[in-house]
């Protein structure tokens, strides 16, 4: 316990860094140059949150882009309102991707079957999930161009739409300040390199000679793995915060988020079950197990060694409270959720430990409708 107090003593530090320092996204400024610009948009069942991603690229000022909308069978009406927003502006492009081939996870092949249609010089890489400010295209371009980028993603806001997603989102959110810190992504001497798959541009060029998303077919975190290839390549990358023109959708529900932890250690497990178990009892004592450790020793008194233990599992409990504070503020989801942080915990412990034991068993993970087997994962899936 003294140990995980000092750990999220580390990570408050950490996520106090980055928010200072991390640079945002500028808005209003004028592009002197205006290439055009593909926005590749990828949409499998996505009938609730389309039309809203759709109409936000619409409202875009920049004056030369296109929209590459691509139905990825589909097996709801998001075909349909594709088409349907295509009639009302030339500038989105409906595409009927081809039945995914044998080894490619489903998004990275969607994302091809777009850029096989897209014209643009530089080529901009969304979810469905996501809305934008007016002047997102424009903001970018200009970034992109004026600091002699090779590639920018942009952190947005995530919203989260339900209690158990708010309870659990800021929790897990304290991580991204440090591993895949905006800091550490910009540092050209990190190794560090990610994108945020609501948002990341490069110019055609970087995105084929880096092998395009054929190069993580089998990547089922394929943003995170072709922002390593970019920053592995020596190329130029940037992250900037966009938390106030950028919103995307980190969970539907409830039980969207509980498949998502599943499927996050179900191909960990399957590659290394030693690296899985360190890192469940790392996730528990972080999250979950500061808070019974500190309610037990409050009753339990035993002398020194009690008295100890309640020191430290308090601390540790109060340190974890504030990062889920921090972060709901961050978020801005209500401060009231983080005093729901110790449920959020075993959410996150639980749903990783029933993935691994699923995984004991199954050698496939369920997503978006679709199976796939550990040959269908990348080998690198640890890295990222």
């Amino acid at each position: 316990m003294i140990g995980v107090a000092g750990a999220w003593l580390v990570l408050l530090s950490s996520m106090a860094r980055h928010v200072r320092l991390t640079p945002r996204l500028e808005m209003g400024r004028e592009n002197t140059e205006t290439p055009l610009v593909s926005v590749i948009l990828p949409a499998r069942n996505e009938e609730a949150y389309i039309g809203r991603c759709l109409r936000t690229l619409s409202d875009q000022d920049y004056p030369e882009y296109e929209v590459v909308t691509v139905d990825d069978s589909s097996g709801d009406s998001t075909g349909e309102i594709i088409r349907k927003c295509a009639a009302a502006d030339p500038r989105i492009v409906p595409v009927a991707a081809r039945p995914k081939p044998d080894g490619w996870m489903g998004k990275n092949w969607a994302c091809m079957e777009g850029y096989a249609k897209a014209r643009g010089q530089l080529l901009l890489f969304t979810d469905a999930d996501t809305a934008f400010a007016p002047g997102v295209i424009s903001a970018a371009v200009h970034c992109l161009l004026s600091d002699r980028l090779d590639a920018l993603t942009a952190i947005p806001r995530i919203r989260a739409n339900d209690f158990l997603t708010r309870v659990t989102l800021p929790v897990l959110s304290t991580f991204l300040h440090t591993r895949f810190s905006a800091l550490r992504v910009n540092d050209p001497k990190k190794k560090t390199g990610y994108f945020f798959g609501s948002f990341f541009m490069m110019p055609r060029e970087v995105y084929e000679a880096v092998g395009t998303h054929e190069g993580v077919r089998h990547e089922i975190i394929e943003d995170g793995a072709l922002g390593r290839k970019v920053k592995e390549a020596g190329y130029r990358l940037k992250m900037v915060l966009a938390d106030d023109h950028i919103d995307a959708v980190w969970a539907r529900d409830g039980h969207t988020l509980w498949n998502g932890l599943k499927r996050l250690i179900v191909p960990l497990y399957l590659q290394s079950a030693g690296i899985t178990a360190g890192i469940l009892a790392a996730v528990a004592f972080l999250l979950f197990l500061p808070f019974p450790l500190a309610a037990y020793s409050a009753v339990w008194n035993a002398g020194l060694s009690s008295t100890v233990l309640a020191a430290a599992s308090s601390s540790a409990s109060l340190l974890a409270l504030c990062g889920a504070a921090a972060e709901t503020r961050i978020l801005r989801i209500g401060l009231p959720h983080c005093l729901a942080c110790p449920l959020g915990g075993a959410v996150i412990t639980a749903g990783f430990l029933v993935g691994a034991l699923r995984a004991r068993g199954s050698n496939s993970v369920s997503w978006r409708g679709r199976m796939y087997t550990l040959s269908d994962f990348s080998h690198r899936f640890i890295d990222v």
